[in-house]
Parts: structure tokens; C-alpha cells; sequence
């Protein structure tokens, strides 16, 4: 459950520093279309988490240095997340349990 919070805060905070940043535009640009001011939030969001994901992952190639950490602030947590790994099962032999069902 906390790689799903982590997860969810690092998506969360470019898309609000990118409305932050439409807001900072906003004043000094006049935009009229709804339409094209949402575009920018979106566009400003993903270039902002684009931007900060690659130094991130420049700063793991580094082997945790302070850009790594930085770069994971800004996204909203100071480490990617760190999903489970999932365990693979031997495949079943369906010839094994023939008639062992009770279903008659």
C-alpha cells in the first residue's frame, strides 16, 4: 500500500506545479480558450515530470547521489517507488487432477 501512495504523489505533483506554472503564465499571458489553457497545464505537467524523471534516473545511474534525491522531491516523494515482485508458480499439469474435482 505505501508504493501506491508514492506512486500516486509522484503523478500528483507535476500536474500541480504545472497548473502553477499555467497560473505564473497566466498572468503575464492573456488566454482566453479554456481548451488551450488546459493543454498548457498538461503540457507544462509532463515536461515538468519528464524533465525531473530523467535527472532522477541520471542520479541512480550515479549511485544515490544528491541530484537523485533533488530530482525525487520535486516529483513529490524522494524515491521511486518499490514495487513487490511477483513470484512465478511451476505451471500446472491439468492431466494430474482428472476426476480428483468432486464435480460430477
Amino acid at each position: 500500500m505505501p508504493a501506491l501512495f508514492v506512486s500516486f504523489m509522484r503523478t500528483v505533483v507535476p500536474f500541480v506545479v504545472g497548473w502553477l506554472l499555467t497560473l505564473a503564465v497566466r498572468a503575464g499571458i492573456e488566454i482566453d480558450s479554456a481548451t488551450v489553457t488546459g493543454a498548457v497545464t498538461v503540457g507544462l505537467g509532463v515536461a515538468y515530470y519528464a524533465v525531473f524523471r530523467l535527472l532522477e534516473w541520471v542520479g541512480e545511474r550515479l549511485r544515490g547521489t544528491a541530484l537523485q534525491t533533488v530530482a525525487g522531491v520535486l516529483l513529490g516523494w524522494a524515491r521511486p517507488p518499490a514495487y513487490p515482485k511477483w513470484e512465478t508458480l511451476e505451471p500446472v499439469d491439468p492431466a494430474a487432477y482428472t476426476g480428483q474435482t468432486g464435480i460430477g
